[in-house]
């Protein structure tokens, strides 16, 4: 008990400590920073009382101008390690702060110079605290992202007992897969092939010296710029095998609808993509991550507690400094069915616990050539992974284009003005399944509903998100 006073009192400490960083901005001797100070007081007042906090990022503390990925906070023991790396880490975590307001500006209404005054007032601030060693610390120490898994309600659902009872459930879901990516893969009457845009793909070699501007940055991370990512998003786009049996197989852009629920658009067959960043050892690697959004999983009949509004794919490569794919993984948007396809450079490693869920490989894949793609072969209904092939060329006349995930984050409304897919928390309003009725003692809030990036949780068993930033790294032996 004792300890744990000493513990909560240190923590309030902490959070006075960071509490009184920012206040000293507001009785600066500065008019200057005390009204940028008051702006962000306005502009967080205004984005919680409209409801459109985006949730992508966590924000830092008393750094109301700053914001922290999983990627980002995984770099934390770099950034104390040399000048430069502290003010690259500074600069990330106000590059995702500006993003996130932008997009809470735009759901706001705001006009564009509102952006304008807070990319002004967060470096100005952001200045000021770097040259105040307590703030510094702050800052690093305050750059994490919490999990999105509850305590209190593994607590109330008596979770030391109830996950022997849960693991069963994903082992015997893990042997039912097992045993259908083993069988002879069905022949649906309709079976649509979606091959990626007809864009120039990127020599290896190519790739590799846009990945190896890494060693010239303070925190060793590749950045790439937006024409550089559209070619690699192209070089490793999969081709999508659908079986179709109805509306709820055709893959689209997700939309509002005149009722403000949100719906698909199949007419316009879209895969939304994005960067992101791992850790492995020294090494931060690059992944191209790409998410495909079905109308439904559709209901097969009373007692499916897992049908409901919405579903979809989210398929990712990570690649090698030399630009070879090394493993592939995939969820569905609500962190559900996490499966890895590793190439012979990734071997897996065995789990510290038996009931933990680690790394679930279904199938492994031979080494990726230059020039080919996986081709990733769905079912109907469920849009669960049968399959992952290897093919060269131009597969299929049928072809999807591109767009940036960061593109759900502010949807244009019927009506004018936009507003994100995801609510503060991450979720996708309207996407519930039943099933969260029956899993809430793992921790998950809604269970089975559609999640934004950086708020997806991948198991029930254990503690794990499709972003962590170890994720390979503890998973996973890599030949880089």
């Amino acid at each position: 008990m004792k300890w744990f006073l000493a513990t909560w009192l240190l923590f309030l400490a902490g959070c006075a400590s960071v509490d009184r960083s920012f206040q000293a901005h507001f009785e600066s001797s500065s008019a200057e920073v005390r009204e940028c100070a008051q702006w962000y007081r306005a502009l967080d007042a205004a984005t919680d009382a409209a409801g459109v906090r985006d949730g992508q990022y966590a924000r830092l503390p008393g750094f109301p101008y700053l914001r922290v990925s999983r990627a980002l906070a995984g770099l934390r023991g770099r950034a104390g390690a040399s000048e430069p790396a502290l003010h690259a880490f500074a600069e990330r975590l106000l590059e995702l702060d500006l993003d996130a307001r932008g997009h809470e500006i735009q759901n706001l209404g705001w006009e564009a110079r509102a952006l304008q005054r807070t990319q002004d007032c967060g470096r100005l601030l952001r200045e000021i605290d770097l040259a105040r060693p307590q703030a510094r610390q702050a800052l690093i120490e305050q750059a994490v992202v919490p999990d999105d898994y509850s305590a209190a309600a593994r607590a109330l659902g008596l979770y030391p007992v109830t996950r022997f009872f849960f693991a069963a459930g994903v082992r015997r879901w893990q042997e039912d897969t097992l045993a259908a990516f083993r069988a002879e893969l069905p022949q649906p009457p309709t079976l649509v092939r979606y091959a990626p845009p007809p864009l120039p793909a990127l020599a290896r070699g190519v790739v590799a010296g846009i990945l190896g501007r890494a060693s010239l940055d303070p925190l060793r991370q590749p950045l790439i710029s937006e024409r550089e990512f559209t070619l690699l998003a192209a070089t490793y786009a999969p081709s999508f095998e659908i079986a179709v049996a109805g509306d709820h197989d055709r893959f689209g852009a997700v939309r509002w609808g005149a009722d403000g629920a949100p719906e698909i658009n199949a007419a316009e067959p879209l895969v939304y993509v994005q960067p992101a960043y791992t850790r492995y050892g020294e090494h931060v690697l690059l992944q191209l991550v790409y998410t495909l959004w079905f109308p439904e999983r559709p209901s097969e009949g009373a007692g499916d507690l897992l049908a409901g509004k919405l579903d979809g794919i989210v398929w990712r490569v990570t690649l090698a400094p030399d630009g070879a794919p090394l493993v592939y993984d995939s969820i569905h948007p609500c962190g559900c069915y996490h499966l890895f396809f590793p190439t012979p450079r990734a071997r897996a490693r065995a789990s510290p616990d038996e009931l933990e869920e680690w790394a679930f490989v279904p199938q492994t894949l031979p080494a990726v050539a230059e020039g080919e793609r996986p081709v990733v072969r769905l079912a109907s209904r469920t849009h669960y992974i049968e399959r992952v092939t290897l093919v060269r060329g131009s597969d299929s006349l049928a072809r999807y284009t591109f767009h940036g995930y960061d593109a759900l984050r502010s949807l244009p409304r019927p009506q004018g003005g936009s507003r994100s897919l995801f609510d503060a928390g991450g979720l996708v309003a309207g996407s519930e399944r039943a099933e969260r009725f029956l899993f809430w003692p793992m921790g998950i809030a809604s269970a089975g509903a559609m999640r934004q990036w950086g708020r997806q949780p991948t198991a029930f068993i254990g503690r794990r998100h499709f972003d962590d930033a170890d994720l390979l790294e503890r998973r996973f032996d890599l030949d880089l």
